[in-house]
């Protein structure tokens, strides 16, 4: 019989919906229970496509005797982390501080108040029901203490310093980071430290941005790392050699075995990352993968309302990897003894296997001789795969997910000539804005086109406002420079912290014990970061010196993060960058072929934040075009640096000479 998650939204507590164990969804009638019933609670946060979540549900919550403990003596909470990413970061700064690491999925034992006592991450079955029951004999035994210890936990985590000082990231600082990121590099196999390796998406676009505004010196140096890091990412294992699209991450150095799943903001910002290096240098690879990427996301990832999934599962039928691995026996059956001999080579298939279990990942470390016969093998081997067990979708969509991938799709769009993207991008930000803008206020996430109750935060609105403002660039349109004003103007009354940062949640938001916020960038721009890149974007494009200054502000309240930790502030660099260069602003007044070779120039310009607009002088709604006639009844480029702009040009050798091209 299934249990109250029957009802969700969320397809990670569906998942748990036929547990034995009896769920609450997170809300005050769960916590009005455990008060009731003077019980502890036991949280439980996960997302759709871990794998060691889906590990712990079959081990523990699918079994009877953990359910009856859990039943008996808890109030059980479970919470997917991408629709409520504001609890998950709360409990997570409790689990970090209590045992110096974190992970999914999270495990915490809270009072009836919320404040927790005890928290870790995975419990194999045994570990938990002894935990389990020393956590119940402790409350029984010596409730005082626990509640006092939770107060002293929500205590400490109250008084964490306030970050350190703010300051400007100005050249000399970026220098500086440049430097570290290039201390911490691996120049044997790329990305950064050790294994594990995630995709480096952020700091990758900082080291582009520095190259482009340096020009000289460790230019060279920043643009090795971006372009060893591509490489090997994307010849390894941990991207689809059949399909598309990158994996989370490489459980080795080497970026062979990957960890399977495939998330919707990892895809989008690498998909940015390649389109940019391959504007920086015309890599025939980066092309490639762009194109595969953006295709990946418009097969695999695309939702009715026109959006894109959170997500496809690590596993399928419960093995990881299942549907991605090969043995040389599995390509013979395909291909036959030729093919298959030959494909094995091209793809380090082996008999011992690269993976599991004499399985192998598929890595194409070198281009084929023959692309002809590649493409023909590469259809037939994704053909055989198609008929394999497939990973589950997590087909909920996030806003600021699709915000990202708004961003990513408009620029394809232009830099590839592909009207497919363009338009996939604009049908995504108009299902954010019918369907998750509500009354005003924008929703974290939707499902199956019903919009969830968890109300936005600070990324949702900064990378929503970033993909509006990249479509807008995209296609001239201004409804879409309007709407992420409007989303910024939100972002600024309700989730600034006083100190130039922002807050995670709003200041109407559900409480919780902390209320959260960081500059840190992990998987995806932090909040703030993600807010300071479109403040500074917006006031580029309309000349708005309050949302130039906001960017300043949220730039340097995260300078110590940036001086100490690079790696973890990569977008907030590249934001600095931007600021540093101006950015650019490059206004095309005019339309017809003449004009579409001006904006062409412009945005093959790799100077960091470089921002265009076009259309006809005077255009509603576009504030660079104001005042910008046609010269001699020719479409015209201005180039301006704070609405300050040089003599207009009308040829693409002109713009580009102004440019530095």
């Amino acid at each position: 019989m299934a249990n109250r998650l029957a009802h969700s939204t969320s397809p990670y507590l569906l998942q748990h919906k036929d547990n034995p164990v009896d769920w609450w969804e997170w809300g005050p009638d769960a916590f009005a229970e455990a008060e009731r019933l003077r019980r502890p609670v036991f949280l439980s946060v996960g997302y759709a496509a871990c794998h060691w979540c889906h590990v712990m549900a079959h081990e523990s919550f699918e079994d009877d005797e953990v359910a009856s403990v859990l039943n008996a003596g808890f109030v059980a909470i479970k919470v997917d982390r991408e629709e409520r990413p504001d609890i998950d970061a709360v409990y997570m700064s409790a689990t970090t501080a209590l045992t110096g690491q974190g992970g999914w999925p999270m495990t915490c034992f809270l009072t009836p108040s919320g404040e927790p006592f005890f928290c870790g991450t995975y419990y194999p079955r045994p570990s938990l029901l002894q935990l389990l029951s020393q956590i119940s004999g402790a409350w029984t035994d010596q409730r005082d203490e626990v509640l006092a210890s939770g107060g002293r936990i929500v205590g400490a985590l109250r008084a964490a310093p306030a970050p350190g000082f703010a300051t400007p990231l100005g050249p000399a600082e970026l220098d500086s980071a440049e430097a570290l990121l290039a201390a911490g590099y691996d120049w044997q196999d790329g990305g950064f430290g050790r294994a594990p390796k995630f995709p480096p998406s952020m700091v990758l676009e900082f080291l582009l941005r520095h190259w482009a505004r340096t020009g000289s010196g460790n230019a060279t140096r920043d643009l090795r790392m971006v372009e060893g890091s591509c490489q090997t990412m994307a010849r390894g294992g941990m991207y689809d050699q059949l399909a598309g699209g990158f994996a989370r991450y490489s459980v080795d150095a080497g970026w062979v075995v990957p960890h399977f799943e495939k998330m919707l903001y990892d895809n989008a910002q690498l998909l940015r990352v390649y389109l940019h290096l391959w504007r920086a240098g015309g890599s025939p690879l980066a092309e490639r993968i762009s194109r595969q990427t953006a295709d990946f996301l418009l097969r695999d990832l695309s939702t009715a309302g026109g959006c894109f999934a959170s997500s496809l599962d690590a596993d399928a039928e419960g093995v990881e990897g299942l549907t991605y691995a090969w043995t040389t026996g599995q390509l013979i059956e395909v291909l036959g003894a030729d093919d298959a001999r030959r494909a094995a080579a091209l793809l380090a298939v082996t008999e011992s296997g690269t993976f599991e279990h004499g399985m192998s990942t598929l890595q194409l470390r070198s281009d084929p001789d023959d692309e002809q016969w590649w493409e023909v093998i590469r259809h037939r081997l994704l053909a055989a795969r198609s008929l394999r067990p497939q990973p589950a979708r997590d087909d909920k969509v996030v806003t600021g997910w699709n915000g990202l991938a708004v961003a990513a799709l408009s620029e394809a769009g232009v830099l590839l000539g592909s009207s497919v993207y363009l338009d996939a991008a604009r049908r995504c930000a108009q299902f954010l804005i019918d369907s998750h803008l509500v009354d005003g206020r924008l929703r974290r996430a939707s499902r199956g086109g019903v919009v969830g109750d968890a109300m936005g935060v600070a990324d949702d609105h900064g990378n929503l406002a970033e993909g509006l403002l990249a479509l807008h660039q995209a296609t001239g349109e201004p409804s879409w420079l309007a709407l992420a004003g409007d989303l910024l103007d939100t972002a600024l009354a309700h989730f600034a912290d006083g100190r130039g940062g922002f807050y995670d949640t709003a200041d109407d938001a559900e409480p919780l014990f902390i209320r959260p916020g960081s500059a840190a960038d992990n998987a995806e721009p932090s909040g703030q970061s993600a807010l300071a890149g479109a403040l500074l974007t917006y006031s580029a494009l309309t000349g708005s010196t309050r949302h130039r200054e906001a960017a300043d502000a949220a730039v340097a309240s995260a300078a110590a993060l940036a001086a100490e930790n690079p790696r973890f502030a990569g977008w907030t660099l590249a934001v600095a960058e931007a600021l540093v260069a101006g950015p650019l602003q490059v206004a095309v007044a005019g339309e017809g072929p003449q004009a579409r070779m001006l904006l062409e120039v412009a945005r093959s310009s790799t100077s960091p934040g470089l921002v265009t607009a076009h259309g006809p002088p005077d255009a509603p709604g576009i504030p660079l075009l104001t005042g910008r006639p046609l010269v001699g009844g020719r479409a015209s480029a201005y180039l301006c640096r704070g609405f300050v702009c040089e003599r207009p040009v009308t040829t693409p050798e002109e713009l580009g000479s102004a440019l530095g091209l």
